[in-house]
């Protein structure tokens, strides 16, 4: 299976990066072919719903980093979210990256299956990330192969200390197709 992991966290080697390491080695050892994008070290302006993509086979007007992440999208058969949680939602970075998949509304995908990972300093702060990843899962009919939630992720490095990186290794560890 190939997979597109979009890590939405502006820090590089912070929780979330090692989060997402951890799944994409639990992935990669079960044959998958797995390419991570950090979305933090990439120029992604927000969508402009001018709707060129429309009428240029899902080619996006501005020309920027996110004509790689549409790339690697196209033939993919899953793909991953994954953000620190930033007042109670995905990151700025993240955001961007999926409000600019609207270049593939009409063209259209070949996910079939999707995931999100999101870590956190507070529990019980995941709520609205969650019910934007599960709309957009039913209405684009991708099949959820996990939602995982880390808080307690005070520091950078955290992650190291918690059980978040095994439970993301066990996520990729336990794809099947």
């Amino acid at each position: 299976m190939k997979i597109v992991v979009l890590n939405g966290s502006p820090r590089k080697g912070g929780n979330t990066e090692l989060m997402v390491d951890s799944f994409i080695k639990g992935a990669t050892e079960q044959g998958h072919e797995v390419h991570k994008i950090n979305l933090g070290e990439k120029k992604v302006a927000p969508c402009l719903a001018c709707e060129y993509c429309f009428s240029h086979d899902g080619v996006c007007v501005q020309k920027d980093d996110m004509k790689e992440v549409l790339e690697l999208t196209d033939g993919a058969d899953m793909i991953v979210f994954a953000s620190p949680i930033y007042w109670f939602t995905v990151s700025a970075q993240l955001k961007a990256a999926i409000d600019r998949l609207y270049a593939r509304a009409r063209k259209g995908f070949t996910i079939r299956y999707a995931a999100l990972m999101l870590d956190s300093m507070s529990d019980g702060v995941y709520k609205s990330a969650i019910d934007a990843y599960e709309d957009t899962c039913n209405y684009l009919g991708w099949k959820s192969k996990g939602i995982l939630t880390v808080p307690g992720m005070s520091a950078k490095g955290a992650m190291k200390d918690s059980r978040g990186a095994e439970k993301a290794y066990e996520l990729g560890k336990g794809l099947i197709g």
